[in-house]
Formats: C-alpha cells, sequence, structure tokens
C-alpha cells in the first residue's frame, strides 16, 4: 500500500509561520470576558504518556484555559478507545481529544458527536525497537522470518505492520504477535520473545539507551490523524463559545511549543510529572517530524482518510465510504484553521 506524502500545515512546523495576530488575541479576550469561569476536568486520551497531550499540558502550564474562561484542573485519561469517549461525553462538558479510530467507531454505532478540530496528525512519535545488540533487523526486507510485536487486534499498531508487511510483500512471511501494552512488548523484547515492538514519546526518550531504534511509523505511513477533538452534539449547539474557547487555548498551546520548546519541555515535565530531560528529548523529536505533528486545529482529510482505509484493512471499522462532512463542523475553529 502506498501511504501520500501530503502537505504540510504551517502551525505544526518548527520555525513555520506562527503568527496569532491582533485579531487572535482579541477574539480570545473577547471570549474571557463573556465566559464565566468553568472548572473542570478535560478528557485527553492517553494523557501523560504519549505527546498526545502536550498542548493541553502547555496550555494549562501558562494560565491559556483560565485566559478564555475555562479553570483546568486537571485531565481524565485512560487507555484509549471506546472508554475514553465514554469519560469524554459523561463530563461536565462533554468534550475530550480522543483517538480518531474511537471517533469512528462511536460515530459508526450511532453515538450522538461532532468532530470540531484535529489533534495529532502523525504517527512519528511511534518508534519501533530491536534489543540494543540485536542489528540483524535494518529495513523493512530484515523483517522477513522475525517475530514482530503489535499491542491488540484492530488497533493502530494493528494497522501500522499490517500496512508495513503489506508494502514490503511480507504478508505471511512475519509472526505478528500481539503482546499489549508499551511495557508489556518491552518485556516480552527483552525476553526474546518478539524481535521488534513499539514504544511511544516520551517513554522512548526514557528508554532510548536501552534499545535499539530502526524506525518510526512515519516511515510506514507518512501522514496519519491520530486524534481528534470531539463533542456531545446536543451540549455543542448549546454552548458552543465555551468549546470555541478550549479550541482557542489549546492552539495557544501548540503556538507556545513550537517557539519556546525549552520552556514548553518544562511545562510538561511538570504536569506528566517526568524527567525534565525526557521532556525536552520528547519534544525535540516531534518537532522533527516532517510534516509536523501537531495540528492547530485544521484537517487534514487526506490524513484522515489515511486512518480510515488502515482500519478497515484491519477490520476495526465498518467498510465502505463514510462521509465526513456529516461529522465534521469547522466553524469552532479559529478563522486561520479553517479550510474555507
Amino acid at each position: 500500500m502506498e501511504i501520500p506524502v501530503l502537505s504540510s500545515n504551517p502551525i505544526t512546523k518548527r520555525g513555520g509561520s506562527v503568527n496569532v495576530g491582533l485579531k487572535s488575541v482579541l477574539a480570545l479576550v473577547a471570549l474571557a470576558l463573556a465566559l464565566p469561569a468553568t472548572a473542570l476536568n478535560l478528557t485527553v486520551t492517553f494523557f501523560g504518556e504519549t505527546m498526545f497531550g502536550a498542548p493541553f499540558a502547555v496550555a494549562r502550564d501558562k494560565g491559556f484555559f483560565k485566559e478564555v474562561g475555562i479553570d483546568v484542573t486537571g485531565f481524565i485519561t485512560s487507555a484509549g478507545g471506546g472508554t475514553t469517549i465514554r469519560n469524554a461525553l459523561a463530563s461536565e462538558i462533554p468534550y475530550g481529544e480522543v483517538a480518531l479510530p474511537a471517533a469512528i467507531a462511536a460515530i459508526q454505532q450511532g453515538v450522538g458527536l461532532t468532530i470540531v478540530h484535529a489533534g495529532v496528525v502523525s504517527v512519528a512519535d511511534q518508534v519501533w525497537v530491536t534489543r540494543k545488540e540485536d542489528v540483524s533487523i535494518k529495513t523493512f526486507a530484515d523483517l522477513r522470518g522475525k517475530k514482530l510485536s503489535y499491542s491488540s487486534p484492530k488497533s493502530v499498531t494493528d494497522m501500522i505492520t499490517t500496512m508495513l508487511l503489506d508494502q514490503a510483500k511480507l504478508t505471511g512471511q512475519v509472526e505478528r504477535k500481539s503482546t499489549g501494552a508499551m511495557g508489556a512488548g518491552l518485556t516480552a523484547l527483552r525476553a526474546g520473545g518478539v524481535d521488534m515492538t513499539y514504544v511511544n514519546e516520551p517513554v522512548w526518550s526514557k528508554e532510548k539507551g536501552n534499545y535499539r531504534m530502526v524506525w518510526d511509523s512515519s516511515k510506514i505511513a507518512p501522514r496519519v490523524t491520530a486524534t481528534v477533538g470531539i463533542v456531545k452534539t446536543d451540549y455543542l449547539k448549546k454552548n458552543p463559545d465555551k468549546i470555541r474557547a478550549i479550541i482557542a487555548a489549546r492552539k495557544r498551546g501548540v503556538e507556545y511549543i513550537l517557539k519556546n520548546p525549552a520552556e514548553s519541555a518544562a511545562a510538561l515535565a511538570r504536569e506528566y510529572k517526568i524527567e525534565l530531560v525526557h521532556a525536552r528529548s520528547a519534544i525535540d523529536n516531534v518537532l522533527s517530524v516532517k510534516g509536523g505533528f501537531w495540528s492547530g486545529g485544521r484537517f487534514d482529510m487526506e490524513g484522515m482518510n489515511v486512518m480510515l482505509k488502515g482500519l478497515q484493512l484491519v477490520k476495526a471499522v465498518q467498510p465502505g465510504p463514510f462521509n465526513w462532512a456529516k461529522v465534521i463542523d469547522e466553524s469552532y475553529l479559529p478563522a486561520d484553521e479553517r479550510s474555507r
């Protein structure tokens, strides 16, 4: 399967054009004046475990949420999937940044939600590693006859490894083994149960001295939308300004990371409760991604379709076309993040 390389969004590139502008600042001030302060926890998938939550962590640490009238006191997280969707929709503000596969599955099951912004638009934070002394795997072709770990059936790692073997024409020549979460995969690797497994940032920055990195998932799928912001549709219609405020504060978090990586690493370390050196390494690694890692909200429809097709490949979601227009509403995005 050939995965298209897509054009980048300037806000997601390190050193790219980051221009909030006077209008955006005034809009944020207007939102803050219009909204009463609301204290709440926000739902963010894998917060504290992956880089998905970094813009939220920075936005909370720097007071961007409070500036728009939202007092974020913490974050609700989970191991992803339907649990994150349920957590989000049961919250005081039924919003969350969730995995795109979970959002698609929920929509196909008839859950009344709307997708209001893109989140992470790359899988480059997911790296594939071998034992440090094992140098036998350097290319996709070297996997022939090896054992390859992935988390669970119908997961993103299931999708990525299936794509990899399809691209390399190795289907049926590599033993794939479902090993569960990252820690379990690393345990299986150390014990010789598998020859390669996956690790996500910022865990990789902590563990990189113990394993050998071979490639990251963007080498298999260069552009994939991994997470999106969703809201219960009924709530969205009645409370549009609160959702606009959350999206605006998150965008400022993205922009701050791009302009101030060192200070952002300190904020991430505080919120994630990890070592500063690991936070800085993780931020530097994802900022080096070609095409960017975090979206300021703008949708990458090709990247979303790559994810959809990959999920259909592993039978994680129902086959057939998916009507994005029915479930995406760009009107809550800042003007410079809309497609039109």
